[in-house]
This record gives structure tokens, C-alpha cells and sequence, in this order.
């Protein structure tokens, strides 16, 4: 990572299975994560590999979404299936939302 960094921002997955992991870098000034996003930090296992975490923001909270301790090299392809599945159930999620926001609105609720 840069220097000044520790983590970054997951911005797009790509649909291919072998496709990039789009980030923006975050500092370690970075306020909380915004509300349905991502973010990846690794570092240098102790031994070997990248000790990888990643975390969703959420309105009062951060979740811890996985934990890979001493992943390989290659680790975006581990955490890839992971990050896919949870930006499909966030945007789920936020359409549901904003269909029941709508409905509402029309019901004059």
C-alpha cells in the first residue's frame, strides 16, 4: 500500500471471475465507513502471505463481513466470492428499500 494508507475502499466488482477489484485508498484518517460500503485492509502476515479483513458500514456500525489470516498471495481471489455476494445482497437491499419508500409514499402513508 502507499504510505499513509491502511486500507481501501472496494468501488466495483467486476462479473468476470478472474476480473479487477476496482478500491480507492483510504488513510488512517479516514472517518466511518459510508453506509453500505466495503473496505478491504491487509498487511503482511507474520510469517507469510497477507492477513486480510474486510468490513461493511452501516448505519451505526461497522460489521465484520471475513477474516483470511496468512492468505496467499493471490488473496483477492479468495475474498472476491465474498465482496461479490455481499454488493449483490447491498444493492438487494437498497432497491427493496427505496420500492417501499416509494409504495409508501403513493399509499400516502
Amino acid at each position: 500500500m502507499p504510505y499513509g494508507v491502511h486500507s481501501a475502499l472496494l468501488q466495483r466488482i467486476s462479473t468476470h471471475p478472474d476480473g479487477p477489484l476496482d478500491i480507492t485508498w483510504l488513510t488512517a484518517e479516514t472517518p466511518q465507513l459510508p453506509l453500505g460500503r466495503i473496505r478491504l485492509r491487509w498487511e503482511p502476515a507474520s510469517r507469510s502471505g497477507w492477513n486480510v479483513t474486510t468490513s461493511l458500514g452501516l448505519t451505526t456500525a461497522k460489521v465484520l463481513l471475513g477474516s483470511w489470516p496468512a492468505a496467499p498471495d493471490d488473496w483477492p481471489r479468495l475474498v472476491r466470492p465474498t465482496l461479490y455476494e455481499v454488493t449483490g445482497l447491498c444493492a438487494a437491499l437498497s432497491f427493496a428499500t427505496d420500492a417501499l419508500d416509494l409504495s409508501n409514499r403513493l399509499a400516502g402513508v
